[in-house]
């Protein structure tokens, strides 16, 4: 009965399921729209730019309206000190405050900050999907090289149990057999396992359910145009991705950003000025007793000035943190170039060596399958065994499967440098 409980719950879960067949394109599409880290940065964007309406609220005309009327005893005044009305008005706002200047520009600088951090972690999500998309890739090709390498096995494991049968062969070499099958099915089982967990990985950094997979599409054009994006030689490369760089744009963004905290605390001596109105209507049952004569319609229009004469060490302190943080980005600056240069070149150098790695295991690919073919002429002539034989087309195999593996080294140190010179979405997207 627990059996059967099992089976219906893996059965209802596979119905939920769903398998995406993407390009690589739609791929990229599907994260702009729903990755988490994208909408995670988009957030962020609209709190910056929300942000700077709450800070240039002072320079933002208020008005309030009420009404003050009382019952008064004595001098007519309302709780709030100001004289009883049936209906009253005020606003303000500030006219000239330095300080709140420097702080709406701050925030300003902030805002545009938060819009190149917004684009440099889409591009981040985006190179993990296109490098998520390559291991799916590349988990399927192997995943089918090993279903071939396992029907090959197969067929020569039922041959060899036919030759052992009728005594051609001994024994040992049917268990041979038994066991190269063996390694076949496990690989392909691990193979399998591979590939199902890339595409799950995939379709879960493009927002979709945990049950649903993403099967990658292979684009004989992909590998093409991230070929032809790439910088000539390594110093390209560093100069590149030093230009494109979204890290350098987003700490001269907030070193731009502290020295406006600088000037914001330096501004605390400047005076403020204020604008400020007021209007009140006044009740007669408020005034005729006490006053012989007053005029109803009450109206207020001036300026407020405030001179700061000792402010306290606080701004002092403010300001210093401010220069600290100013000297701190310069520094960080600085380091970031230096190390955006130097893995600019460590990426190229690496396309430089797993593309050799590709050719080495083309050759080696080519000499297994020359190899296949003088045994099988040789067999003909009664000069090679089925053994040797089957060992050629096992190792002809794994030939396939390392060719791909050392393709998709290719391209991933591909991406990889594209996306330290900041190419990446270009390139894909041609």
């Amino acid at each position: 009965m627990l059996h059967r409980t099992i089976l219906f719950l893996f059965t209802a879960l596979a119905a939920f399921a769903e398998v995406r067949t993407l390009t690589l394109r739609q791929a990229l599409e599907l994260a702009r729209q729903q990755n988490p880290d994208v909408l995670v940065a988009r957030l962020d964007e609209q709190k910056a730019q929300a942000a700077i309406r709450v800070t240039h609220d002072p320079f933002t005309p208020k008005v309030f309206a009420g009404s003050g009327a009382a019952k008064t005893w004595g001098y007519p005044s309302a709780i709030d000190g100001q004289p009883p009305s049936i209906f009253q008005a005020q606003t303000q706002m500030s006219l000239f405050n330095r300080p709140q200047a420097w702080e709406v520009a701050r925030v300003r600088e902030n805002a545009r900050g938060a819009g190149i951090d917004k684009q440099s972690r889409t591009d981040e999500a985006l190179f993990r999907v296109a490098s998520l998309y390559v291991d799916a890739e590349q988990a399927a090709r192997t995943a089918e090289a090993a279903g071939r390498e396992v029907e090959a096995m197969t067929s020569a494991s039922q041959a060899m149990q036919a030759r052992v049968a009728q005594g051609y062969e001994l024994p040992i070499e049917s268990k041979r057999a038994e066991l190269d099958l063996a390694r076949a099915r496990q690989r392909a089982h691990g193979a399998a396992d591979d590939q199902d967990y890339a595409e799950a990985s995939l379709a879960s950094v493009l927002g979709l359910p945990d049950t649903d997979r993403v099967r990658a599409v292979v684009d004989e054009h992909q590998p093409k145009a991230l070929a032809a994006s790439l910088p000539q030689d390594a110093d390209s490369a560093a100069d590149v991705a030093l230009q494109n760089s979204r890290e350098i744009r987003l700490l001269q963004s907030q070193l731009q950003a502290a020295n406006f905290a600088v000037q914001e605390q330096k501004a605390q001596r400047l005076p403020q000025i204020d604008l400020v109105a007021q209007y009140a209507l006044f009740a007669k049952y408020n005034y005729e007793g006490y006053f012989t004569k007053f005029q109803r319609n009450n109206a207020e229009l001036g300026l407020s000035f405030k001179v700061p004469l000792l402010i306290g060490s606080g701004v002092g302190g403010a300001r210093s943190q401010a220069e600290a943080d100013v000297a701190r980005i310069r520094i960080e600056m600085n380091n970031a170039r230096s190390r955006i240069a130097t893995s600019a070149r460590k990426s190229f150098a690496d396309v430089k060596r797993s593309e050799e790695g590709r050719t080495v295991a083309r050759l080696d690919l080519d000499v297994a399958r020359d190899q296949l073919s003088v045994l099988l002429a040789q067999q003909d002539e009664g000069r090679a065994t089925q053994r040797q034989i089957d060992e050629a087309r096992f190792t002809e195999q794994e030939k396939w499967i390392a060719l791909y593996q050392a393709e998709y080294a290719v391209e991933r140190a591909r991406i990889a440098l594209l996306h330290q010179t900041g190419q990446l979405t270009a390139a894909l997207q041609q």
